[in-house]
């Protein structure tokens, strides 16, 4: 049997699945306990505000994975580019090009939207999401750490006088 993959955007009325696939990402990178999204809260930020877009995977049909960006903006290309927030293909359903297929929809809808870039992070020990983005001439930006400020420490520096 040919197995067919489509990859669309993903609906207002799918608010409870994105949600879905964002926990078992979370799963995936052992930091299920750091998700508190909510299906309101995504909603929002998604499908009103447009902070955001997801596109959704599909086999036959079968939603089986996901991807979450935004775009972001470069002084040194002075263009906006794309941000890959996050990836996900369910465990089953690896090996079989879809992940590198997401990204190749991500890369030709930045290249339509005139970005002048695509970028993400990845985890340092996932080993077979490294293999793909090396397979695509994806390279690593090692002299650069991610920072973070995360809600609670935000608000303190924010209110420090």
């Amino acid at each position: 049997m040919n197995t067919q993959l489509n990859i669309r955007p993903a609906r207002p009325e799918e608010t409870c699945l994105i949600l879905e696939f964002i926990k078992k990402l979370a799963v995936y990178e052992k930091c299920a306990n750091e998700v508190v999204a909510d299906e309101v809260t995504l909603y929002h930020s998604l499908f009103v505000e447009h902070s955001a877009e997801v596109v959704f995977a599909e086999e036959d049909g079968e939603v089986i994975g996901f991807a979450l960006f935004f775009h972001n903006f470069s002084t040194f290309v002075g263009r906006k580019g794309l941000y890959l927030e996050d990836l996900f293909i369910l465990p089953e359903k690896r090996g079989k090009g879809y992940g590198k297929a997401l990204l190749k929809y991500l890369a030709r809808l930045a290249v339509e939207r005139h970005c002048g870039r695509m970028e993400w992070i990845c985890l340092d020990w996932n080993q077979p999401a490294l293999e793909v983005y090396r397979s695509i001439g994806a390279i690593p930006m090692n002299e650069w750490t991610v920072q973070r400020l995360d809600e609670a420490a935000l608000k303190r520096f924010a209110e420090k006088k």
